[in-house]
């Protein structure tokens, strides 16, 4: 059984089990969270698709902890313009384990 979710701006495809670090929650570490925007189940009665979420379906999920990525250096470059501007960027995440789906 597998999911699809949308959180962050981002879809996810999620089964129970799953480890996922996706943009930052504001939710304590080891709380419970429930997603509510599903777009798409697949289980025991098939294939389910929203339009565009699917009505009364639920992926929750465990908060295991909270981060921050790997800097990303950028780099800003004219040419024979004496001109090179430097910057860093971490941006924040939330790890989650995956408990359960519901399609109800």
């Amino acid at each position: 059984m597998y999911a699809v979710i949308q959180t962050g701006g981002k879809q996810y495809k999620v089964a129970v089990g799953d480890y996922l670090k996706i943009e930052k929650l504001d939710v304590e570490e080891g709380s419970e969270f429930t997603f509510d925007s599903v777009l798409l189940v697949n289980g025991d009665e098939g294939l389910k698709v929203g339009t565009p979420n699917l009505d009364g379906a639920k992926v929750t999920a465990t908060i295991k902890s909270q981060g921050r990525h790997k800097k990303v250096h950028i780099i800003k470059f004219k040419r024979r313009k004496h001109h090179m501007k430097k910057m860093g960027h971490r941006q924040y995440f939330t790890e989650v384990l995956i408990t359960g789906i519901s399609a109800a």
